[in-house]
């Protein structure tokens, strides 16, 4: 049934129901049929009775008894299918016309009271069931060919109707195998479909919305990759070149060698960066501990931090601080980042705040530095993998455009999202963690 077409699985359906349905109506006919011809023989059997006792009440009177089987016979006369019995006190027959030989049928006694008679006759009628019999057999006959005819007549006039009811499916199908990965800009056309179908062609379009979105993504991600693996290898490439072409000293081959460990360790944090955003595109989930202090835990990060922000000439204040249930290591991957970007773009001499804030369930955390305004369109895009607002940067050539979508990650890791504003001279950029099994919240704030 499961490799059966929607068509013929709807037009088998439709045939086994019009079967039983003709079945149920044609059987009600059939033994309504029935009842009434069983209720006619009671009724003729009933009248015979009648006209017995009254023939025998009068032939009693005004004729002879050698007379009465005559009278009996005249009385039967056109009615071969009855049979009646008549039996005296002592069990002698009185009068007997009997049914055809092998026929049977339920007999209908009674007894006559006759006048002169010492005791009453006992009578037994007879109806011959045959001919009602072979109607009902022709009857049912003919009502099995009604069904049978009935369920042929509605299943192909059915069949036809599936069919045309599902070619808007059709229509589907062919619109949708002229579909591929260079005609993702093409949508289903669902002006001529049913009502019933316009959900599925809105989430059909809305699904190859999104994977033509995915799909360009990948051709700029692919882009991207190709890009940042080819500045640090053609430098790689170009330095052994020149190291080649003539001799060095060690003092000279120490250093290139060195130029070559900076631009392998480049290419090794590169592909590291993309094996982790890889797993979590996987569903990788973070593996949760809990931490009594967030605020701690960012004081810890900041010291890895504290000689960049000295030679930007920056401060950092850390506000607020929560309890909450999550993977430490990530979630100082994450801050790192966070902080790393600020130092890079804050105005030197600012301050950059990491604000840790409980609200509605969630814990929301942010840093925020003064400095030179993010366009609103690139806003959204911040965390997309190698995305730079402004590429001509100072040490753009240094940071390949990852730490924030490996902030994104960490985020979703977390069962969260990330946020990000732009305005008046301040950024702030930061992530949320979703069902942190917050315990408890300190108000205090530490300061670095």
């Amino acid at each position: 049934m499961s490799e059966r077409s929607l068509g013929a699985r709807l037009s088998l359906w439709l045939a086994l129901q019009s079967l039983a349905g003709l079945g149920l109506v044609c059987g009600a006919l059939y033994l309504a049929l029935d009842w009434t011809l069983a209720q006619r023989r009671h009724e003729t059997l009933a009248q015979k009775e009648t006209a017995v006792r009254e023939l025998l009440a009068e032939g009693r009177a005004e004729h002879r008894p050698e007379d009465l089987p005559h009278l009996l016979d005249d009385m039967l006369a056109g009615h071969g299918d009855l049979a009646l019995t008549l039996t005296d006190a002592a069990g002698n027959t009185v009068f007997a016309r009997p049914l055809p030989a092998g026929v049977q049928a339920a007999a209908h006694r009674f007894a006559i009271a006759v006048d002169g008679w010492p005791a009453p006759v006992q009578a037994s009628l007879q109806l011959d069931p045959r001919a009602d019999a072979a109607l009902l057999r022709r009857m049912a006959a003919l009502l099995l060919l009604a069904a049978l005819g009935g369920t042929a007549v509605i299943s192909l006039g059915g069949w036809l109707l599936v069919r045309l009811g599902l070619a808007p499916l059709r229509q589907l199908v062919a619109q949708t195998g002229q579909l591929d990965a260079d005609t993702l800009a093409r949508r289903l056309d669902g002006g001529a479909q049913p009502a019933e179908l316009q959900p599925l062609i809105a989430q059909f379009n809305a699904l190859l919305d999104r994977l033509a979105a995915a799909y360009a993504q990948m051709e700029a991600f692919n882009a991207d990759v190709a890009h940042e693996l080819n500045t640090p290898l053609a430098t790689l490439i170009s330095g052994s070149e020149l190291a080649l072409r003539r001799t060095h000293s060690a003092a000279e081959l120490q250093e290139v060698l060195g130029s070559h460990l900076e631009e392998l360790d480049r290419l090794a944090h590169i592909v590291a960066d993309m094996l982790f955003l890889s797993r979590a595109q996987r569903g990788s989930g973070a593996r949760r501990t809990q931490v009594a202090s967030l605020a701690a835990l960012a004081a810890e990060v900041a010291e890895f931090h504290e000689a960049a922000l000295e030679q930007a000439a920056l401060v950092l204040r850390i506000e607020g601080d929560a309890a909450a249930a999550v993977d430490a290591g990530l979630l100082q991957r994450a801050l790192s980042n966070l902080l790393g970007n600020a130092t890079r773009h804050a105005t030197p001499g600012s301050a950059v705040l990491l604000r840790i804030v409980r609200q509605d369930g969630r814990i929301q955390i942010t840093v925020e530095n003064a400095g030179p305004a993010i366009a609103p369109e690139h806003l959204p895009r911040l965390f997309d993998r190698f995305f730079r607002a402004d590429p001509a940067r100072s040490q753009a050539g240094q940071h390949h455009g990852l730490g924030l979508a490996i902030v994104a990650a960490i985020a979703r890791m977390h069962g969260g999202g990330t946020l990000a504003e732009s305005a008046d001279g301040r950024t702030c950029i930061g992530l949320w963690l979703g069902d942190t099994q917050m315990t408890q919240t300190s108000p205090n704030g530490a300061a670095s």
